[in-house]
Protein backbone atom coordinates (compact mmCIF):
# COMPACT_ATOMS: atom_id res chain seq x y z
CA UNK A 1 0.00 0.00 0.00
CA UNK A 2 1.06 3.43 -1.21
CA UNK A 3 1.91 5.84 2.12
CA UNK A 4 3.72 8.47 0.77
CA UNK A 5 4.19 10.70 -2.58
CA UNK A 6 6.09 13.65 -3.47
CA UNK A 7 4.77 17.14 -4.23
CA UNK A 8 6.51 19.91 -6.33
CA UNK A 9 7.09 22.56 -4.27
CA UNK A 10 4.52 24.87 -6.17
CA UNK A 11 1.60 22.49 -6.23
CA UNK A 12 2.68 21.93 -2.46
CA UNK A 13 2.24 25.39 -1.81
CA UNK A 14 -1.49 25.35 -3.79
CA UNK A 15 -2.27 22.64 -1.73
CA UNK A 16 -1.79 24.04 1.26
CA UNK A 17 1.04 22.40 2.57
CA UNK A 18 3.35 24.91 2.92
CA UNK A 19 4.09 28.79 2.62
CA UNK A 20 6.32 29.74 -0.38
CA UNK A 21 6.03 32.80 -2.65
CA UNK A 22 4.26 31.81 -6.13
CA UNK A 23 5.49 34.26 -8.65
CA UNK A 24 3.14 32.06 -11.26
CA UNK A 25 0.71 29.12 -10.42
CA UNK A 26 0.95 25.59 -11.84
CA UNK A 27 -1.85 24.99 -13.49
CA UNK A 28 -1.31 20.83 -13.08
CA UNK A 29 -0.62 18.90 -9.77
CA UNK A 30 2.74 17.85 -10.01
CA UNK A 31 2.92 14.26 -8.11
CA UNK A 32 6.34 12.18 -7.82
CA UNK A 33 6.13 8.73 -6.62
CA UNK A 34 7.99 7.90 -3.50
CA UNK A 35 10.36 5.23 -2.88
CA UNK A 36 12.93 4.90 -0.40
CA UNK A 37 15.85 3.83 -2.67
CA UNK A 38 17.10 5.52 -5.28
CA UNK A 39 15.58 5.05 -9.23
CA UNK A 40 17.50 1.96 -10.72
CA UNK A 41 18.33 4.15 -13.84
CA UNK A 42 21.40 6.83 -14.06
CA UNK A 43 20.15 8.99 -16.18
CA UNK A 44 23.49 11.95 -15.84
CA UNK A 45 21.62 14.65 -15.52
CA UNK A 46 18.91 13.23 -12.94
CA UNK A 47 18.95 14.51 -9.29
CA UNK A 48 17.04 10.82 -8.82
CA UNK A 49 19.72 8.87 -10.58
CA UNK A 50 21.09 5.54 -9.45
CA UNK A 51 24.70 7.06 -8.37
CA UNK A 52 23.78 10.70 -8.13
CA UNK A 53 25.28 12.62 -5.65
CA UNK A 54 22.31 15.52 -5.82
CA UNK A 55 19.61 16.33 -2.57
CA UNK A 56 17.53 13.36 -2.85
CA UNK A 57 14.09 16.13 -3.36
CA UNK A 58 15.14 17.75 -6.08
CA UNK A 59 14.23 17.16 -9.58
CA UNK A 60 15.64 19.44 -12.43
CA UNK A 61 15.64 22.93 -10.03
CA UNK A 62 12.42 22.23 -8.25
CA UNK A 63 12.25 20.47 -4.74
CA UNK A 64 9.49 18.09 -4.04
CA UNK A 65 8.82 17.49 -0.18
CA UNK A 66 6.99 14.47 0.00
CA UNK A 67 3.83 14.34 2.11
CA UNK A 68 1.11 11.32 3.07
CA UNK A 69 -0.90 10.13 -0.09
CA UNK A 70 -3.90 10.56 1.88
CA UNK A 71 -3.77 14.59 2.77
CA UNK A 72 -2.65 14.96 -1.10
CA UNK A 73 -5.58 13.01 -2.23
CA UNK A 74 -7.67 15.11 0.36
CA UNK A 75 -6.76 18.64 -0.02
CA UNK A 76 -7.00 17.79 -4.41
CA UNK A 77 -10.23 17.03 -3.80
CA UNK A 78 -11.07 20.23 -2.21
CA UNK A 79 -8.95 22.28 -4.65
CA UNK A 80 -9.85 20.52 -7.73
CA UNK A 81 -10.87 24.14 -9.07
CA UNK A 82 -7.54 25.13 -9.07
CA UNK A 83 -6.05 22.96 -11.36
CA UNK A 84 -6.52 21.37 -14.62
CA UNK A 85 -4.49 18.11 -14.45
CA UNK A 86 -2.54 16.21 -12.90
CA UNK A 87 1.06 14.44 -13.60
CA UNK A 88 2.03 11.48 -11.82
CA UNK A 89 5.78 11.18 -12.51
CA UNK A 90 8.09 8.08 -11.33
CA UNK A 91 10.92 6.84 -10.89
CA UNK A 92 12.23 3.00 -12.08
CA UNK A 93 12.02 0.41 -9.53
CA UNK A 94 10.70 -2.98 -8.95
CA UNK A 95 7.04 -2.77 -8.52
CA UNK A 96 6.45 1.17 -9.48
CA UNK A 97 4.26 -0.29 -12.07
CA UNK A 98 1.63 -1.65 -9.32
CA UNK A 99 2.37 1.52 -7.34
CA UNK A 100 1.32 4.24 -10.10
CA UNK A 101 -1.75 1.84 -10.80
CA UNK A 102 -2.91 2.46 -7.31
CA UNK A 103 -1.88 6.15 -6.98
CA UNK A 104 -3.88 6.88 -10.31
CA UNK A 105 -6.73 4.99 -9.03
CA UNK A 106 -7.00 6.48 -5.55
CA UNK A 107 -6.48 10.09 -6.85
CA UNK A 108 -9.17 9.68 -10.25
CA UNK A 109 -11.54 8.47 -6.85
CA UNK A 110 -11.26 11.76 -5.66
CA UNK A 111 -10.96 14.23 -8.60
CA UNK A 112 -11.79 14.03 -12.42
CA UNK A 113 -9.06 16.35 -13.71
CA UNK A 114 -6.90 14.55 -16.64
CA UNK A 115 -4.28 12.86 -15.34
CA UNK A 116 -0.89 12.24 -17.15
CA UNK A 117 1.65 9.26 -16.03
CA UNK A 118 4.97 9.97 -16.98
CA UNK A 119 7.54 6.95 -16.48
CA UNK A 120 9.78 4.45 -18.16
CA UNK A 121 8.83 2.04 -20.74
CA UNK A 122 6.34 -0.32 -18.67
CA UNK A 123 4.52 -3.51 -20.46
CA UNK A 124 1.49 -2.77 -22.63
CA UNK A 125 -0.19 -5.01 -19.67
CA UNK A 126 0.72 -2.39 -17.36
CA UNK A 127 -0.24 0.23 -19.92
CA UNK A 128 -3.77 -1.39 -19.79
CA UNK A 129 -4.04 -1.12 -15.88
CA UNK A 130 -3.15 2.81 -15.81
CA UNK A 131 -5.40 3.65 -17.89
CA UNK A 132 -8.45 1.06 -17.04
CA UNK A 133 -7.70 3.09 -13.30
CA UNK A 134 -8.21 6.23 -15.31
CA UNK A 135 -5.08 7.62 -16.85
CA UNK A 136 -5.46 10.06 -20.03
CA UNK A 137 -2.16 9.71 -21.38
CA UNK A 138 1.30 7.97 -20.76
CA UNK A 139 4.93 10.06 -21.35
CA UNK A 140 7.78 8.34 -21.66
CA UNK A 141 10.88 10.79 -21.97
CA UNK A 142 13.30 10.19 -24.52
CA UNK A 143 14.90 13.62 -23.63
CA UNK A 144 17.81 12.93 -25.49
CA UNK A 145 17.75 13.86 -29.33
CA UNK A 146 19.87 11.06 -30.94
CA UNK A 147 19.87 7.44 -30.38
CA UNK A 148 24.55 8.06 -29.75
CA UNK A 149 23.63 10.76 -26.77
CA UNK A 150 20.69 8.48 -25.88
CA UNK A 151 23.12 5.82 -25.01
CA UNK A 152 25.95 8.13 -23.78
CA UNK A 153 23.55 9.89 -21.29
CA UNK A 154 20.66 7.61 -20.53
CA UNK A 155 22.07 4.16 -21.37
CA UNK A 156 25.24 2.20 -21.30
CA UNK A 157 27.58 5.18 -21.69
CA UNK A 158 25.72 5.81 -18.64
CA UNK A 159 25.69 2.45 -16.48
CA UNK A 160 22.21 2.62 -17.40
CA UNK A 161 19.33 0.07 -18.57
CA UNK A 162 17.58 2.50 -21.04
CA UNK A 163 17.68 1.73 -24.62
CA UNK A 164 16.21 4.47 -27.24
CA UNK A 165 14.38 1.58 -29.56
CA UNK A 166 13.10 0.29 -26.25
CA UNK A 167 11.67 3.66 -25.40
CA UNK A 168 10.93 4.61 -29.03
CA UNK A 169 8.61 1.63 -29.43
CA UNK A 170 7.20 1.69 -25.70
CA UNK A 171 5.57 5.35 -26.83
CA UNK A 172 4.57 3.85 -30.16
CA UNK A 173 2.59 1.34 -28.20
CA UNK A 174 1.08 3.24 -25.83
CA UNK A 175 -0.21 5.83 -28.24
CA UNK A 176 -1.66 2.57 -30.17
CA UNK A 177 -3.40 1.54 -26.73
CA UNK A 178 -4.87 4.88 -25.65
CA UNK A 179 -4.18 7.48 -28.24
CA UNK A 180 -1.94 9.69 -26.41
CA UNK A 181 1.24 10.02 -25.87
CA UNK A 182 3.87 12.47 -24.72
CA UNK A 183 7.45 12.53 -24.56
CA UNK A 184 10.02 15.29 -23.19
CA UNK A 185 12.98 16.38 -25.41
CA UNK A 186 15.86 18.40 -23.54
CA UNK A 187 17.61 21.03 -25.41
CA UNK A 188 21.24 21.33 -24.86
CA UNK A 189 22.47 17.53 -24.21
CA UNK A 190 24.97 17.93 -26.84
CA UNK A 191 22.35 17.96 -30.22
CA UNK A 192 22.48 20.38 -33.41
CA UNK A 193 19.70 22.36 -33.55
CA UNK A 194 18.82 20.23 -37.59
CA UNK A 195 19.13 16.55 -35.76
CA UNK A 196 16.45 18.07 -32.52
CA UNK A 197 14.03 19.38 -35.71
CA UNK A 198 14.03 16.58 -37.35
CA UNK A 199 13.88 14.03 -34.32
CA UNK A 200 10.63 16.13 -33.25
CA UNK A 201 9.08 16.15 -36.50
CA UNK A 202 9.60 12.21 -36.35
CA UNK A 203 7.54 11.72 -33.60
CA UNK A 204 4.89 14.07 -34.30
CA UNK A 205 4.85 11.73 -37.53
CA UNK A 206 4.06 8.95 -35.16
CA UNK A 207 1.29 10.91 -33.21
CA UNK A 208 3.37 11.75 -30.29
CA UNK A 209 3.32 14.99 -28.82
CA UNK A 210 6.63 16.57 -28.01
CA UNK A 211 7.68 18.70 -24.78
CA UNK A 212 10.60 21.23 -25.01
CA UNK A 213 12.71 21.35 -21.85
CA UNK A 214 15.86 23.48 -21.61
CA UNK A 215 19.20 21.33 -20.10
CA UNK A 216 19.08 22.48 -16.40
CA UNK A 217 22.83 21.28 -14.84
CA UNK A 218 21.85 19.97 -11.10
CA UNK A 219 25.10 20.08 -8.50
CA UNK A 220 25.81 16.66 -7.69
CA UNK A 221 24.75 14.93 -11.20
CA UNK A 222 27.60 14.25 -13.80
CA UNK A 223 26.50 17.02 -15.81
CA UNK A 224 26.31 19.84 -13.27
CA UNK A 225 28.96 21.53 -15.08
CA UNK A 226 28.03 21.66 -18.42
CA UNK A 227 26.36 24.37 -19.88
CA UNK A 228 22.93 25.78 -20.58
CA UNK A 229 21.60 26.05 -24.49
CA UNK A 230 21.92 29.60 -25.56
CA UNK A 231 18.44 31.35 -25.49
CA UNK A 232 18.29 32.12 -29.17
CA UNK A 233 19.26 28.67 -29.78
CA UNK A 234 16.02 27.37 -28.01
CA UNK A 235 13.81 30.27 -29.46
CA UNK A 236 14.24 28.69 -32.59
CA UNK A 237 13.97 24.97 -31.73
CA UNK A 238 10.71 26.39 -29.99
CA UNK A 239 9.26 28.02 -33.22
CA UNK A 240 10.30 25.17 -35.65
CA UNK A 241 8.36 22.47 -32.81
CA UNK A 242 5.23 24.96 -33.07
CA UNK A 243 5.38 25.16 -36.92
CA UNK A 244 5.80 21.32 -36.80
CA UNK A 245 3.37 20.23 -34.17
CA UNK A 246 0.24 22.94 -35.88
CA UNK A 247 0.95 21.32 -39.20
CA UNK A 248 2.62 24.76 -40.24
CA UNK A 249 5.86 23.43 -41.49
CA UNK A 250 8.07 20.50 -42.08
CA UNK A 251 11.67 19.88 -41.10
CA UNK A 252 12.21 18.82 -44.51
CA UNK A 253 11.08 22.60 -45.40
CA UNK A 254 13.40 24.26 -43.27
CA UNK A 255 16.73 24.91 -44.10
CA UNK A 256 19.96 24.37 -42.20
CA UNK A 257 23.87 25.01 -42.24
CA UNK A 258 26.20 22.98 -40.29
CA UNK A 259 23.49 21.70 -38.45
CA UNK A 260 21.98 24.93 -37.44
CA UNK A 261 18.58 26.54 -38.61
CA UNK A 262 18.60 29.37 -40.84
CA UNK A 263 15.31 29.55 -42.64
CA UNK A 264 11.90 28.36 -41.01
CA UNK A 265 10.27 27.21 -44.39
CA UNK A 266 7.27 29.63 -43.85
CA UNK A 267 6.93 33.36 -45.47
CA UNK A 268 7.52 36.33 -42.93
CA UNK A 269 3.72 36.94 -42.40
CA UNK A 270 3.31 33.12 -41.45
CA UNK A 271 6.21 33.72 -39.06
CA UNK A 272 5.49 37.02 -37.74
CA UNK A 273 1.71 35.51 -36.67
CA UNK A 274 3.28 32.43 -34.99
CA UNK A 275 5.82 34.99 -32.83
CA UNK A 276 3.07 37.42 -32.11
CA UNK A 277 1.01 34.85 -30.56
CA UNK A 278 3.95 34.08 -27.67
CA UNK A 279 2.08 30.70 -27.93
CA UNK A 280 5.74 28.86 -29.71
CA UNK A 281 7.63 30.04 -26.66
CA UNK A 282 5.32 28.70 -23.73
CA UNK A 283 5.73 25.83 -22.40
CA UNK A 284 4.67 22.73 -24.63
CA UNK A 285 4.19 18.86 -24.04
CA UNK A 286 0.82 17.92 -22.48
CA UNK A 287 -2.67 19.74 -22.19
CA UNK A 288 -2.72 22.47 -19.61
CA UNK A 289 0.60 22.44 -18.06
CA UNK A 290 2.61 25.17 -17.86
CA UNK A 291 5.55 23.45 -15.24
CA UNK A 292 6.16 27.25 -13.84
CA UNK A 293 10.13 27.77 -13.75
CA UNK A 294 11.16 23.81 -13.96
CA UNK A 295 14.44 24.55 -16.30
CA UNK A 296 14.72 28.27 -14.64
CA UNK A 297 14.75 30.39 -12.16
CA UNK A 298 11.82 33.44 -12.28
CA UNK A 299 14.50 35.86 -12.58
CA UNK A 300 15.26 34.68 -16.42
CA UNK A 301 16.57 34.03 -18.81
CA UNK A 302 12.85 32.42 -19.09
CA UNK A 303 13.11 29.10 -21.37
CA UNK A 304 10.19 27.74 -21.45
CA UNK A 305 6.91 30.68 -20.50
CA UNK A 306 4.41 29.34 -18.10
CA UNK A 307 2.29 32.48 -18.92
CA UNK A 308 0.67 34.52 -21.53
CA UNK A 309 4.04 36.79 -22.73
CA UNK A 310 4.02 40.29 -22.70
CA UNK A 311 4.68 42.86 -25.46
CA UNK A 312 7.97 43.65 -24.37
CA UNK A 313 8.95 39.93 -23.48
CA UNK A 314 7.71 39.73 -27.53
CA UNK A 315 10.12 42.14 -28.63
CA UNK A 316 12.62 40.61 -27.17
CA UNK A 317 11.90 37.06 -28.73
CA UNK A 318 12.38 39.19 -32.10
CA UNK A 319 15.49 40.21 -31.47
CA UNK A 320 16.50 36.08 -30.57
CA UNK A 321 15.54 35.17 -33.82
CA UNK A 322 16.70 38.49 -35.58
CA UNK A 323 13.51 39.69 -36.56
CA UNK A 324 13.19 43.34 -34.86
CA UNK A 325 11.55 45.78 -36.71
CA UNK A 326 8.43 43.65 -37.92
Amino acid sequence: MVKYVKVALGTAAVLGFCKVKIEVAPTTAHLLVYSESKCLANCMFCPQARESLADGEMLSRVEWPRFSLDDVIEALQKLTHAFKRVCLQSVNYPSVADDLVEIVSSIKKACDLPLSVACHPISPKDVKKLTDAGAERIGIALDAATPELFEKIKGKGAKSPYRWETHLKALEEAKKLIGRATTHLVVGLGESEEEMIRTIQMLYDRGITVGLFAFTPVKGTPLEKWPRPKVSSYRKIQMARHLIASGIARADDMKFQGGCLNDFGVDGATLELAVESGIPFMTSGCPNCNRPFYNESPLGPMYNFPRKLTKEEIESIKKELDLAGR
